[in-house]
């Protein structure tokens, strides 16, 4: 089992940033996919981006692409979503998660995390 923790969302105003943490615990990560993804009242989950942990390779919808960026702590087993330059669009709960495998573009991930609040005013 893998227990995904995510922390850092809150309130913030069009054009600001925020950097949305997801600490992982339980079994290594070291060979997992780890994507974040986010979910707005009444609307599907969307795919965020995702990264592998072996390697670091980083995949972005488009809708971000440019704005928001993910990266790793190795030691400290903890994947970063830095959001700049957010938009009242981008108002929705956000969820980390990990998947054993390769295949980041994907919503077939095994563990999820309860997600964190990010809500951008005009």
């Amino acid at each position: 089992q893998v227990q995904l923790v995510e922390s850092g969302g809150g309130l913030v105003q069009a054009g600001g940033s925020l950097r949305l943490s997801c600490a992982a615990s339980g079994r290594t990560v070291s060979n997992y996919v780890m994507g974040w993804f986010r979910q707005a009242p009444g609307m599907e989950r969307e795919f965020v981006g995702g990264i592998r942990w072996s390697g670091g390779s980083t995949y972005y919808a488009d809708s971000v692409k440019g704005r928001f960026t993910i990266s790793r702590d190795n030691a400290n087993s903890t994947v970063y979503l830095q959001l700049n330059s957010l938009k009242p669009e981008d108002t929705a709960v956000y969820h980390c998660a990990a998947r054993r495998g390769i295949a980041v573009v994907t919503h077939q991930y095994d563990y999820w995390g309860q997600g964190t609040q990010v809500t951008v005013t005009s």
